[in-house]
């Protein structure tokens, strides 16, 4: 091959190499040839690598800038919410900052309201004991724990807060997430995977459904607390899959009612699944002692294989947990992203949910204060005529109203009135089943439920008569 012939393929390269090394040193002959191979490879693979940056580079798009979030789609379908709001003169209901402990009560822009917008349903927000609890942790442990537990952030508030938790459920061990998503969102994530079957209630809440995509399970839901349903899934499925989960809410935070505990502990023993109960709003309300739907029904805790919480509904706190047996604790312990990979529970959210847990073992009264404030509200509710779905009372009594627009509207209203509640819509609920949702708690007294039923009557009246025209608004009164 001569030296001036072009290169055009990996073989005349090998060839060229060759041909050069062997005649580059006259005199040497073979022997420079065969020990001239090793530079002969060197010297190809430069070559060739060199060659392929450059067609790299070639094939290279020209500059582009990336798109402005301002043209993302999520970002353009809130503008167009916005736009129709303003519209027909609508206030954001979202964000307001509040200037006091959240309560019965709460304040805003300096006026006293009735609070139906939080949880806090024991009121054990507003213990002293609580927040001296957190106050001490703080002191002895600082305001964060700065590492995971795993490596260096485990301290002794965090197994008693479990060992409480475990102990109120009658379950063999329990574990706190920093954050109740995040526990559903990990403990779904790691317990399930290609293979299985997850099957939900159609209304369980978001962090279930993540935690289910994440798993990469083959996933279901059934009609809201429909059991029929449930079954002819199972009979359907069942002998396909490896693990079959059963995701239900102790108590649904949107419509407040409950589902059938012991038809679903007849099913998962039938079927051989797993059952999966989030007591995040049924905690401290379902039950006499507030140990949830396990105690309403009469139904030992151990029929249930993972009991799931929050701590921000009825302890005062915020992170949540899981109940179970020593096995799954051990899973999540060493497996779980959400706990493995995350800081460890801050010290004094800790202690104050430790507090609350013991405040409400020694004073389950409360218990039975929650109930009974949901019971008038929702006899209340009916008997003014407003729509209160599904609810059973307890600690959550929806007021249906139709569109989104309106319960937007709603809540303005009543705000100028003293009463707080937010709404809820697409797609929280269903289309056209937007709602005001009220939180009842033990602290809520008589005269408030009926005063926020009164005027829930009166405004609901007045914007259902004004149709699209919604510029008007009360002036504030005091209530």
């Amino acid at each position: 091959m001569s030296e001036h012939e072009p290169i055009d393929s990996q073989e005349n390269l090998v060839e060229f190499e060759h041909h050069r090394l062997s005649t580059d040193k006259p005199g040497h002959g073979r022997a420079a040839t065969k020990g001239g191979l090793k530079g002969a490879a060197m010297s190809i693979a430069k070559k060739l690598d060199g060659a392929a940056r450059s067609a790299r580079v070639s094939t290279l798009p020209a500059r582009r800038k990336a798109p402005s979030f301002k043209d993302h789609t999520l970002y353009q379908s809130m503008q167009k919410y916005r736009l129709i709001g303003d519209t027909v003169g609508l206030v954001d209901p979202f964000f307001k900052e509040h200037q006091a402990r959240l309560g019965a009560t709460t304040k805003m822009a300096g006026k006293t309201l009735i609070n139906f917008g939080s949880y806090d349903y024991l009121g054990l927000n507003q213990m002293p004991e609580v927040a001296e609890a957190a106050k001490a942790a703080i002191d002895q442990y600082g305001t964060s724990v700065s590492a995971s537990r795993v490596v260096a952030g485990e301290r002794p508030i965090h197994r008693e807060l479990e060992q409480g938790l475990a102990d109120f459920y009658g379950t063999e061990d329990a574990i706190v997430f920093v954050s109740g998503h995040a526990t559903n969102v990990s403990t779904i994530g790691t317990l399930m995977s290609a293979g299985d079957l997850i099957l939900h209630d159609e209304l369980v809440h978001n962090s279930a459904l993540v935690g289910a995509k994440l798993s990469g399970a083959a996933t279901k839901s059934f009609a809201h607390n429909n059991m029929e349903a449930l079954q002819r899934q199972l009979l359907e499925l069942r002998g396909e899959y490896r693990n079959v989960l059963i995701v239900v809410e102790g108590f649904y935070s949107m419509d407040g009612d409950m589902p059938d505990l012991p038809r679903l502990v007849e099913l998962k023993n039938r079927f051989g699944a797993w059952l999966m109960v989030d007591e995040a709003h049924s905690l401290g309300v379902l039950g006499a002692t507030g140990r949830g739907i396990a105690e309403h029904y009469g139904i030992p805790s151990r029929e249930i294989d993972i009991w799931m919480g929050t701590l921000s509904k009825t302890l005062g706190s915020c992170g949540g947990y899981i109940c179970g047996s020593k096995e799954l604790i051990m899973i999540l312990k060493f497996q779980a992203p959400g706990f493995v990979y995350s800081v460890g529970m801050p010290a004094p959210a800790a202690a104050a949910a430790l507090a609350a847990l013991n405040v409400l073992k020694a004073d389950p009264a409360r218990v039975a204060r929650v109930k009974a404030n949901g019971d008038l509200f929702l006899a209340e509710a009916k008997a003014a005529g407003l729509d209160t779905g599904t609810s059973i009372g307890y600690a959550v009594v929806p007021v249906i109203v139709g569109d989104g627009i309106k319960a937007i509207k709603m809540t303005e209203r009543l705000l100028a009135r003293g009463v707080n509640a937010l709404p809820i819509m697409y797609p929280a609920v269903p289309m056209k089943a937007a709602r005001l949702r009220f939180f009842i708690t033990s602290e809520h007294t008589a005269a408030q439920i009926k005063t926020a039923v009164k005027v829930t009557k009166e405004e609901l009246k007045i914007v259902s008569s004004l149709g699209g025209v919604f510029k008007r608004t009360p002036k504030a009164q005091q209530v």
